[in-house]
């Protein structure tokens, strides 16, 4: 009975699933950033996107470390797929705190999990560090995407996008959160899920 707060393998396995399924739909949404709108955008769509997948995903966490993990994943996944180590660095405090949050709801709380996942989805925030921070390093290994793509990605984003983007992340977190148990309501509860 000691052990039964310990991760194992089947809790590693949904995270590796859950992980996965967030992460093709952060790329399938990245591809867009070829424009520089929708680079901008990305803030919006992600968070909404992956609500679904991570609400189902919390309806599996009943231990602490799983979101944790998650989130050391996806932004190391940021990382390797050239954004930068923020994601990383950010992704990590940002699973902790959501760690905090959902398990202070005892892993039950629908309220604790929308917030938990609005926080921990913080390291997108954290992909633009670069642009804010040194938009010329940033671009210096995006110069295929021409002058006119960088121009135009830095003029929408100036220094004081960087709370306002903060802002619009935590909101959409709370908007995907809340679509995510209105779908699992409707379709898993009845299998015990929701």
């Amino acid at each position: 009975m000691k052990n039964d707060n310990r991760l194992n393998a089947k809790d590693l396995i949904n995270v590796g699933i859950y992980t996965a399924i967030c992460a093709v739909i952060c790329c399938a949404v990245a591809m867009t950033g070829v424009i520089p709108i929708m680079m901008v955008l990305l803030i919006v769509f992600v968070p909404i996107l992956t609500g679904i997948p991570y609400m189902m995903f919390l309806t599996k966490v009943k231990k602490f470390g799983m979101i944790l993990i998650l989130n050391v994943l996806m932004g190391a996944l940021m990382w390797v797929t050239g954004m930068s180590y923020y994601a990383l660095i950010v992704g990590t405090l940002s699973g902790l705190i959501a760690e905090f949050i959902y398990r202070a709801g005892d892993y039950k709380s629908k309220k604790c999990g929308i917030i938990a996942y609005a926080v921990s989805g913080i390291y997108c925030w954290a992909n633009y560090f670069g642009i804010f921070f040194n938009a010329e390093a940033y671009f210096s290994t995006r110069q295929n995407f021409g002058q006119e793509y960088i121009d135009s990605v830095t003029s929408m984003l100036p220094m004081w996008m960087c709370p306002v983007l903060l802002v619009v992340d935590l909101v959409c977190g709370i908007i995907g959160g809340w679509i995510g148990t209105k779908v699992l309501r409707k379709h898993f509860e009845k299998a015990g899920i929701a």
